[in-house]
C-alpha cells in the first residue's frame, strides 16, 4: 500500500461499508492540513489530528486479510506516540458501538468511554448505532 490518497481510499472501502468509507478527495483534503498526520504500512492505516493538547483519531484500517496479527495494536501505539510527541496531552476517538473488533483494541489500548452520540450511525438496513466516545490519557504511557 502507497500513502497516497487514491489508496487510502481504496483500502478504506474494504474495510468500511458503513459508515460510508471515504473518497480520495477526502483523504487528499485532510493529509493538506498541517494538524493532521498519516502512519501507514503495508496492509493498514491510522490517520490522526492533533489540535493544543489533544489528538483525534480520525480513522484506522486495516485489511480483512491482516487482521488478527496485530497491526492494529502497532498502529494505535504509532498513532498515540506521534500524538504524544505533537504535545497531545490526551487522545479521542469515536467508534460505531456494535463494532466489537475496534472496541476490544481501544479498550485494550486503555481507552474509556467518555460519551455516546444516539443514533449517530445510519445504516441501510436496520437501526441507527450510537457512536462511542472514547478517550485515553497518553501522558500514562
Amino acid at each position: 500500500m502507497t500513502d497516497s490518497p487514491e489508496a487510502l481510499a481504496a483500502l478504506h472501502a474494504r474495510c468500511f461499508t458503513s459508515p460510508r468509507p471515504w473518497s480520495a478527495g477526502e483523504f487528499a483534503a485532510l493529509l493538506e492540513e498541517p494538524a493532521v498526520f498519516l502512519l501507514a504500512g503495508a496492509h493498514g492505516f491510522a490517520l490522526g489530528r492533533v489540535i493544543a493538547d489533544e489528538a483525534e483519531l480520525l480513522t484506522i484500517a486495516v485489511a480483512p486479510e491482516a487482521r488478527g496479527r496485530g497491526l492494529g495494536h502497532r498502529l494505535m501505539a504509532g498513532f498515540e506516540a506521534e500524538a504524544a510527541r505533537r504535545g497531545a496531552a490526551r487522545a479521542f476517538l469515536e467508534v460505531a458501538e456494535d463494532n466489537d473488533a475496534a472496541l476490544r483494541l481501544y479498550k485494550a489500548r486503555g481507552y474509556r468511554e467518555s460519551g455516546r452520540r444516539r443514533g449517530y450511525y445510519r445504516r441501510r438496513r436496520g437501526p441507527a448505532a450510537d457512536a462511542v466516545l472514547m478517550v485515553r490519557d497518553l501522558s500514562a504511557g
